[in-house]
């Protein structure tokens, strides 16, 4: 890891502004923007109880604003108050099985509030470049196990997926405002699965497995032959990082993966190593294979050449370790009632170590 992460944002005179900071990423990145001494303002709806932030009692730790990112006057007037010199745009609804609950709220979060986030953005000279975080799923998925690159088709076949087809719409309009009338360089940053310890959202394997476990229930794990690109929280959001600080320096990037070296890592592969960090889970496991549940993706995989190459990035973990040191971080919450923060900063410290 390069030593001057960090520092091209430092050397600025805002703040980073940090969307979603309330979240399970944000809250692991307002604790890496801490660690590097970036200093960082917060935008977000309130925390959810025993969400990330929740137990890590971040309340006023850092500058914030607890409001939608659909409020366009509050997001402006806060924006316009901090004087942001970067943005990374985190504020979404993320999850697949919600969006198909509420697909107009959905769209509503995750395309209008780019809108709002750019549009803003672009009205104020300090804001100099910004990063909207998206996601692996906006690509056309025919569920072949192929790595997807940057330049791959889009498409969004459920409502999470598509309004993440419709941000990365928005992002690529206001790169051709920039290029036409100047503004802000954008770019967008795309994840695979991302895990790590105190995510604790509905419907995700792993928080649904640490809920089983907490209260000895029995825990379904659908479709165990799928496979996901899981990665630990802290590599895509260091190549956040490398990505605004390669477009201070001039770079352009109109799109940049994020995902971990191993592929074909399955949902069964991913439970088998939380048994061995928690023996009594083979006790409450039940595998259903779903085959006629079309709402989720059996194979996603993506490929990371370019943000390799171009910003020196690469993962830190591997798929494997990532997952270890996920339950192990819950291990020490549930058995030791360890301080969130401090485990946090330990994963930090060895991330960089």
């Amino acid at each position: 890891m390069e030593i001057s992460l960090g520092q091209s944002v430092r050397e600025l005179p805002g703040p980073l502004l940090l969307t979603g900071h309330t979240g399970f990423k944000g809250t692991w990145m307002t604790f890496l923007l801490e660690h590097l001494n970036v200093p960082v303002v917060g935008y977000s709806l309130s925390p959810e109880k025993d969400s990330l932030f929740d137990r890590a009692e971040r309340n006023g730790a850092i500058p914030e604003v607890f409001a939608d990112i659909r409020d366009y006057a509050t997001l402006e007037k806060f924006i316009d108050e901090k004087k942001p010199s970067t943005i990374v745009h985190m504020a979404a609804q993320p999850l697949v099985l919600k969006s198909y609950e509420n697909p107009h709220k959905t769209f509503e979060i995750n395309v209008m509030g780019t809108v709002n986030v750019l549009d803003i953005s672009f009205k104020k000279d300090f804001v100099k470049t910004i990063v909207v975080v998206t996601t692996d799923k906006v690509y056309k998925n025919d569920n072949s196990g192929r790595a997807f690159v940057e330049t791959d088709p889009l498409e969004g076949k459920d409502p999470y997926s598509a309004s993440k087809v419709g941000t990365e719409a928005v992002v690529a309009a206001w790169q051709q405002i920039s290029k036409v009338s100047g503004g802000p360089e954008v770019v967008s940053g795309r994840a695979g699965n991302v895990i790590g310890g105190g995510d604790f959202a509905q419907d995700r394997l792993i928080p649904d497995i640490i809920r089983g476990l907490i209260s000895k229930n029995q825990i379904e794990i659908r479709n165990p032959d799928s496979t996901r690109p899981w990665q630990h929280v802290l590599d895509p959001l260091v190549g956040y990082i490398q990505a605004v600080e390669a477009s201070l320096n001039g770079r352009t990037l109109a799109s940049v993966n994020f995902g971990p070296d191993a592929t074909e890592f399955s949902v069964k592969n991913l439970v088998e190593i939380a048994s061995t960090i928690f023996p009594e889970l083979r006790n409450l496991l039940l595998f259903k294979e779903i085959t006629t549940d079309s709402r989720e993706s059996g194979k996603l995989d993506l490929s990371s050449n370019l943000g390799k190459e171009t910003l020196n990035w690469k993962p830190k973990w591997t798929s494997t370790q990532s997952i270890q040191l996920t339950f192990k971080w819950w291990k020490n919450l549930i058995e030791s009632s360890a301080d969130p923060t401090l485990l946090c900063s330990r994963d930090i410290q060895e991330y960089f170590s």
